[in-house]
């Protein structure tokens, strides 16, 4: 990631050594307090972000378009893929946690398959399999 948030380190930090001082009785507790905290930062990010845009947008000014390819479409820049991927990587390490405590080694198998899917469906690759449909014109039929 480009930005790293300290407050965000100093939690994680501390989640770790509370998970080291209780032991693992008390783990999946400790990471979806983790998880709550991470989520309520996503989102104060994201509002901000849509803020500042609606700002933007309201004074004229365009902001420019993030990971546009190419061809026009918006979304499928590097930049956008490896923060993607990242994210899910690190999201994957608690959620195999807690899959792996919770069902063993099934769930754990279930974890990893929807992580992978979810990523497979983000992919470019993918994406170039689904049909895209034109605009309609006037006289077109359905």
């Amino acid at each position: 990631m480009a930005t790293h948030d300290p407050e965000l380190r100093k939690e994680l930090d501390a989640t770790l050594q509370t998970r080291k001082e209780l032991g693992s009785e008390y783990e999946s507790e400790l990471v979806e307090a983790f998880l709550d905290k991470l989520d309520k930062n996503v989102d104060r990010r994201v509002r901000r972000q849509l803020a500042e845009q609606q700002m933007q947008v309201a004074r004229g000014v365009h902001p420019p378009r993030r990971g546009a390819s190419e061809d026009g479409g918006a979304g499928n820049g590097f930049a956008d893929r490896f923060g993607f991927a990242t994210v899910s990587l690190v999201l994957a390490v608690p959620l195999s946690v807690i899959a792996a405590v919770n069902a063993g080694l099934i769930g754990l198998a279930v974890c990893w398959a929807g992580i992978v899917a979810v990523n497979a469906v983000h992919s470019p690759g993918f994406r170039s399999l689904i049909p895209t449909r034109e605009p309609r014109r006037d006289g077109d039929r359905e």
